[in-house]
């Protein structure tokens, strides 16, 4: 594999180039040349990987090279990947898409890139993001704009929007993103490519910070894979799940099986309307027929419960402590929540989280939209001034935050799968919702989906 050109590399899973290399049916330093090249060659009108390391990726692909013929094994060793900017890489610059952090260097790996690393993975380079990740497009006065791969008039989504754009031209075949208000979800979609936002606290934040802190992590957000695959979100959340180096002292990670192995055994509870949020009628359209096909695969399909949480209420709370999380380090909020008022609020996300427990004692998963528009042209103006033209009505830019809040305020795993595309030849996405470290089971049914119906 000498050339950028060979398709095997651009459509190929990380899992079986993996494979390939413990088998040496190629080398590392062949998969790290090819993953260069299609940069390269593609990457100036996409503009995805904004920070290159390819220099120490190629010395990491021979050493690699070399560990394999000795008979060392990993289950990422040779493959090449990207990372979201916003991950600390010792020695790379990590910015967050601010001007105030240009030239911040990051002294050490994240949690989450050093098990990559030790799992044999070689970063080729950071991909783009907005200012604070607080956006669904990828743009920032220190990187500029990433473009959509198949429209570049067009946003990839944000915040892991480079990511997204990187797996879907074929320039990587893993990414690793993170996720507070659908930013692996949205690009995912965007860009008809795998995500998964796993459980709350499932994978350890140090390391994915605004640059020079080492905090606690904030609530709410998570970080977590993309892939062209979901067999890749589950090789690769392995890697990244369980508890940091000072609670592993104590606890071990034992996540659930998938509750099932075959489409017709699940019960899917359907939801494709929400309160606080409209739906493009394209995206409502390929949910109905996913849904429908999966019925007609012998599963029990439902379209409301008396079990499912109020979500007007729930998106207000979910609103309360995003807006506290994401305030920390910005400019002033006026009326911010006292301490008190957001004890409050974390009370009232444990009711949410309650009732969604009860709820996945009748249903296995949830089928939900993961946004309510696709890929959209890309918009400068402030971002409380845009909007979106949704099936002729008007409605806020913001609003959208609803649909991948519902997973997001209850600490729920929810993953991001392709479901179609809309007439003018764009991705639709839709997201499978779990029951509270059920990410095995949310993963498994996007890989059915995948398998079986997609």
């Amino acid at each position: 594999m000498s050339s950028d050109d060979n398709q095997d590399y651009a459509t190929a899973t990380a899992g079986g180039l993996a494979r390939d290399l413990a088998a040496r049916k190629m080398s590392s330093a062949e998969l790290v040349g090819a993953a260069i090249a299609r940069i390269e060659r593609l990457d100036g009108a996409i503009n995805a990987v904004v920070v290159r390391d390819f220099e120490r990726a190629r010395e990491t692909a021979r050493a690699a090279d070399a560990a394999i013929a000795r008979g060392e094994r990993g289950p990422l060793l040779g493959v090449p990947m990207t990372v979201k900017e916003a991950h600390n890489v010792e020695g790379l610059p990590t910015t967050w898409g601010l001007e105030s952090a240009r030239g911040w260097i990051a002294p050490t790996d994240s949690v989450g890139v050093a098990r990559l690393k030790a799992a044999g993975a070689i970063i080729v380079g950071k991909t783009n993001i907005p200012p604070f990740l607080a956006d669904w497009q990828s743009d920032n006065p220190i990187y500029g704009r990433t473009n959509h791969p198949l429209d570049p008039s067009r946003t990839p989504g944000g915040s892991s929007g480079g990511g997204a754009a990187a797996l879907a031209a074929g320039m990587v075949p893993l990414e690793f993103g993170s996720d507070i208000g659908g930013s692996i979800r949205v690009p995912s979609s965007f860009c008809g490519v795998f995500g998964h936002k796993p459980s709350y606290a499932l994978v350890p934040q140090r390391g994915h910070a605004p640059p020079g802190l080492d905090g606690c992590e904030p609530p709410l957000g998570v970080i977590g894979p993309m892939a062209r695959t979901a067999g890749d979100l589950a090789l690769a959340l392995d890697i990244l799940a369980g508890p940091a180096e000072a609670e592993a002292v104590g606890y071990r990670l034992a996540l659930p099986a998938p509750r099932h192995d075959r489409i017709a055994a699940h019960r899917v509870l359907v939801i494709d309307h929400h309160p606080a949020a409209r739906l493009d009628p394209e995206i409502g359209a390929a949910v109905k027929r996913l849904a429908s096909d999966l019925e007609a695969a012998g599963a029990t399909v439902a379209w409301e419960s008396p079990l499912m949480p109020d979500l007007a209420a729930a998106h207000g709370v979910y609103l309360q402590i995003l807006d506290t999380a994401m305030s920390r380090g910005g400019p002033p909020r006026e009326n911010p929540l006292s301490a008190h008022q957001y004890m409050d609020a974390l009370d009232a996300q444990l009711a949410v989280r309650r009732r969604w427990a009860a709820l996945f004692e009748a249903f296995d998963v949830v089928l939900a939209p993961a946004f309510g528009v696709v890929a959209y042209p890309h918009d400068s103006s402030p971002f409380l001034e845009r909007t979106h033209v949704i099936d002729g009505e008007t409605t806020p830019y913001a609003a959208q935050v609803a649909w991948p809040g519902m997973a997001t305020l209850a600490n729920l795993p929810a993953t991001a799968v392709p479901i179609g595309k809309t007439e003018s030849g764009l991705p639709i996405g839709a997201q499978i919702i779990g029951p509270y470290l059920g990410d095995r089971t949310t993963i498994a049914f996007a890989g059915l989906i995948e398998k079986e119906l997609r």
